[in-house]
């Protein structure tokens, strides 16, 4: 039983990991860690720099002192002061010790301080790479995250009778719009369609004449001989007129 119990808790513990461990999330804090890691960078580097200033800045003390030192042993000697140039001169030699060990310090801040400018500029190579790739990665896993929904929208389509559904409302239209057209043409036909032919040609008859007088008025066209029988006809009908007279 208690190793039941124990096996409950870790896959409970298990699945609390597992879900704290998206990777987004874990590439997300991974660029906010690097990005903070570059202020206290800067910081050991500055404390590096104000070291070497301050070896510096004794060391250039010391070197004033010297001559200063170098300055009055001369003056005593030319004065001939033997004793105040030999304190001078005991004074003199602790300026050159101190000023040899200030020197040694200086050499090996100057070292640290390069090192720490190298170190500094492979951490920012790293770090900009690392980001780049987390980026990348960041964008790849949207995009698969668009594909995923792509894909399950497609599937449903299937799934869902989306596509048949489709099919099915087309073939109907299509079936309805030819039924209707079938429906016209057999109302055409029923209404008579050699009347309305004849009834389209005697308009296009009458109205070729009646532009047919218009250009004989206008002289646009000679004006055409009446056939022998009409003339005879015309002739006989001025006779008959004649003999009434």
């Amino acid at each position: 039983m208690w190793e039941r119990i124990k096996r409950i808790f870790r896959s409970i513990i298990g699945w609390f990991i597992e879900l704290g461990e998206d990777p987004e999330l874990i590439l997300k804090q991974n660029i906010r860690d690097l990005e903070d890691q570059v202020p206290a960078l800067n910081e050991n580097l500055a404390m590096i720099k104000a070291q070497v200033t301050l070896v510096e800045k004794e060391l250039a003390k010391l070197k004033t002192k010297e001559n200063e030192l170098t300055a009055k042993i001369k003056a005593a000697l030319k004065n001939n002061r033997r004793d105040i140039a030999l304190t001078y001169a005991t004074t003199l030699e602790e300026v050159r010790r101190e000023k040899v060990q200030q020197e040694g310090q200086l050499k090996v801040a100057q070292a640290a301080y390069e090192k720490a400018q190298k170190v500094k500029r492979a951490f920012m190579l790293e770090k900009e790479r690392k980001i780049q790739e987390a980026k990348k990665a960041l964008s790849a896993k949207r995009q698969a995250q668009w594909n995923n929904k792509v894909a399950d929208a497609m599937e449903s389509f299937q799934v869902a009778g989306i596509d048949q559904t489709h099919d099915e409302m087309i073939e109907k239209i299509e079936r309805d719009a030819a039924r209707a057209e079938a429906k016209l043409e057999m109302a055409m036909d029923g209404v008579g369609t050699d009347m309305i032919d004849i009834e389209e040609d005697a308009k296009a008859l009458q109205a070729n004449e009646t532009l047919r007088q218009f250009e004989l008025e206008m002289g646009l066209v000679p004006e055409v001989s009446a056939p022998p029988e009409a003339a005879e006809s015309e002739s006989q009908k001025t006779i008959g007129e004649r003999e009434t007279t």
